[in-house]
Parts: C-alpha cells; sequence; structure tokens
C-alpha cells in the first residue's frame, strides 16, 4: 500500500494520506513526497488548487511516525532527528507559502506533525468530527511544525494554554483559535469533486456554514488570567489559586507533560510575539527539536507513551516548578535550520 496517494485529477493537485490503521501518521518519506509534488505543482499552470485529505477513519493524521525517532535515540544517532526535522520544516514552510490555493480536509484528528500539513494551508476545513491538538509536551518535544506559529496568534493567551495542556480543539475552538476557517458538516466528497472540476476555490466558501460556538470565547477571560505568568512556574502558581474546571484539568496536564518541554514552550511562545513569520517560529522551535533527543525527555517521552506504553515517564525535572531558566535557555541556544532546498 501507498503511505501517500499523490495524482492530479482536473484541475487540483492531490494529496492523500493513506496510513489509516496508524492513523495517518506521517512518515519521513511522506514528508520529502509531499515537498516533491508541491515544487512541481507550483510550476504546473494546469494546476490551479491543491487538496489535501486523508484516508477515511479516525484522523486526517494523528501526528508524526516516531518510532524510528526512539531507536536512533537509543542508539546516540542525535543527527537522525536533525535530518528529519530539517526536512519535514521546509515542507510545512513550503505549504505556508505556496502560491496557489491549498484546501485541507481536517476530519478526525489532526494533531502534531498533522498540524503541520494541514493547517498552513490556505482553506482549512474542519467538521464535527475534527478534534485539533498540539500534544507535543506530553512526549518531551515542544509544539513544532510551525505550531508555534499558530500559538503564537491565537487570541490573548489561549497559546500558552493549548500549548502546554494539548487540549484538543474541536470544530468551533480551532477556528477561534485560528487553526481552521471553514466548517463544512456535509459529505465533502461533492466538494472535491467541484473543486477538480473548476479548480475554483470559492467553491469552498460558497459550501461553508456557520460553526459552532466555541467554548474558549467564553473562558478567554479565565484563560488570560491563568496563562499570563512570564515562566512555565508562574502559570503553575496561577492554577493553584483557581478550582476552576478548567483550571483542575490544566493542572493535571501540567503533572503529566514534561516540564522541561512546557518551560521552553512558554518560552519560545513570549519570545515570538503576537504576529511572527514562519521562519522565525521554525528556527526557535528546530533549537529545541534538534536536542530534543540528545539533551531532552523525548526518547523517556516516546518510551512511555508509545514503546512500552507505560504512561509513566521520569522526566529531567520533577514538576512545573523546578525547571531552573538556565536549562530553558540551554535547549533555546541557536542551532542553525536551513528551510532553503537542497540543490
Amino acid at each position: 500500500m501507498t503511505d501517500i496517494l499523490i495524482r492530479t485529477e482536473g484541475r487540483a493537485g492531490r494529496m492523500t494520506l493513506n496510513r489509516p490503521d496508524v492513523l495517518n501518521a506521517l512518515s519521513w518519506d511522506m514528508c520529502l513526497e509531499i515537498e516533491k509534488a508541491l515544487r512541481i505543482w507550483e510550476l504546473d499552470d494546469d494546476v490551479h488548487v491543491v487538496l489535501i485529505d486523508g484516508a477515511p477513519g479516525r484522523a486526517f493524521c494523528a501526528g508524526g511516525d516516531i518510532q524510528a525517532m526512539h531507536t536512533a535515540g537509543k542508539e546516540q544517532r542525535w543527527e537522525y532527528g536533525q535530518r528529519f526535522w530539517a526536512d519535514e520544516y521546509r515542507m510545512n514552510a513550503l505549504l505556508f507559502h505556496f502560491p496557489k490555493p491549498v484546501v485541507a480536509f481536517l476530519h478526525g484528528f489532526t494533531m502534531g506533525g498533522g498540524v503541520g500539513v494541514g493547517c498552513h494551508g490556505s482553506h482549512r476545513v474542519v467538521d464535527d468530527s475534527s478534534r485539533i491538538a498540539m500534544p507535543e509536551c506530553g512526549i518531551g518535544l515542544v509544539p513544532d511544525v510551525g505550531g508555534s506559529l499558530l500559538l503564537a496568534r491565537a487570541p490573548g493567551r489561549l497559546g500558552e494554554y493549548l500549548g502546554i495542556t494539548g487540549a484538543r480543539m474541536d470544530a468551533g475552538d480551532a477556528i477561534y483559535a485560528g487553526f481552521a476557517d471553514y466548517y463544512i458538516p456535509e459529505d465533502w466528497d461533492a466538494l472535491k469533486a467541484e473543486l477538480c472540476e473548476t479548480g475554483d476555490v470559492n467553491a469552498v466558501d460558497a459550501a461553508a456554514t456557520v460553526a459552532p460556538a466555541s467554548s474558549f470565547s467564553d473562558r478567554q477571560e479565565e484563560i488570560d488570567a491563568l496563562f499570563s505568568g512570564e515562566t512555565l512556574a508562574d502559570i503553575a502558581r496561577a492554577l493553584d489559586t483557581s478550582n476552576s474546571p478548567l483550571a483542575q484539568d490544566a493542572r493535571k496536564a501540567l503533572a503529566r507533560n514534561s516540564p522541561l518541554s512546557m518551560a521552553a514552550c512558554v518560552e519560545i511562545l513570549h519570545r515570538l510575539g503576537d504576529d511572527p513569520t514562519i521562519e522565525q517560529a521554525m528556527g526557535l522551535e528546530y533549537r529545541f527539536t534538534a536536542r530534543a533527543s540528545e539533551k531532552g525527555d523525548f526518547i523517556e517521552g516516546i518510551r512511555a507513551q508509545i514503546i512500552d506504553k507505560d504512561r509513566q515517564p521520569k522526566w529531567a525535572h520533577p514538576g512545573p516548578k523546578d525547571v531552573p531558566l538556565a536549562d530553558v535557555s540551554a535547549m533555546l541556544r541557536p542551532f542553525p535550520l536551513n528551510l532553503e532546498a537542497p540543490k
């Protein structure tokens, strides 16, 4: 079975992630195939629009295929992850800057690496099944693949909340937070067929309907108050002052996720400000991810969640109030990232 189906249909270039048995998890080879197709279609006058979807099942793409990362990390082949992420981020940036409309159909779970493929296009479509999240802090990474860009642009302190807790967004939440654009609850096959036939992306606007209300809008003031701290420790202390349902759930997430990853996530978002470029975002992300296997909690996070599945990671730091600023700074020291196409 081909892991990704790439073809042209009418006036559309089409990509279908095709690994439903593993929630369409994104492999290194798939990243390279996506980049290759985009570079061809960018110059093809017969391709007017790009459609990205996932094989039917529970997910558009629930993340990257990271088991090979664990093997490489155990063998101390740190360059494996560094090369993979550089290639993946280059593909993400190409999607972000692609000069033609890119329509992504985000059914089911869209998480981690799936956000990098599905949430940088010009027209991001969700429905009632959609569940979007950046849960990387739970495996010892930081929100990456350009996800920090989306988090930094989210209203108020919503980015800090989503980034360090890994909270899942439904359709209304995703549109409110800036991870999606269009709510289309009906069967998408007719819309895909029309896009292929006409190449006219206005069909997406015509098919869209009013999205469900987001719970975040009602809780924005509380989120801003609880997640406005300068550091992760400040946020943890603020959460200790509240017994609201949101604060209780957030405390559980902070107790579960990697303290170093969460502290670095907060620092990255604060360095980026409100309107960064994707190059700035990925540059900071790469500083962490390039070191994550050797210096961070990533290998232990994969072991606990994916390999042994005991859900009992032994993080390097005891808790969210126990991460020295020097440790965060060490993970975010400059590390060169080249997003140019290889010659």
